[in-house]
């Protein structure tokens, strides 16, 4: 091997959990910090636990519910939603004056 071109091992580095557990194992970084590890993983514990840091669990539970809120109906729906429209502008045309009632 080459001398003085591979980094500084040690045999003592500690890797630090969010759980509060420590680890010493030998690595070339003195210190390392984690979010999980084996004690707190939920494929090791078997247990249920979520690590959301960016609120995605919580912006999909909303955005089901809001989804569940509003009724689908399919084709039949959208035609209705399609002729109501329709006839709400034919209306308000009626109202500006822009269609004579013997043409509508």
């Amino acid at each position: 091997m080459k001398k003085d071109i591979h980094p500084e091992y040690h045999a003592d580095a500690v890797i630090t959990c969010a759980c509060g557990n420590n680890m010493k194992v030998g690595s070339t970084v003195k210190e390392t910090r984690v979010e999980l590890c084996s004690a707190c993983h939920p494929f090791y514990t078997g247990k249920q636990k979520l690590v959301d840091t960016a609120r995605r669990v919580e912006k999909f539970a909303e955005r089901a519910a809001k989804k569940g809120e509003t009724a689908r109906g399919g084709k039949k729906a959208k035609t209705e939603k399609r002729a109501k429209q329709k006839a709400e502008k034919k209306a308000k045309k009626q109202a500006t004056g822009l269609i004579k009632d013997s043409e509508a």
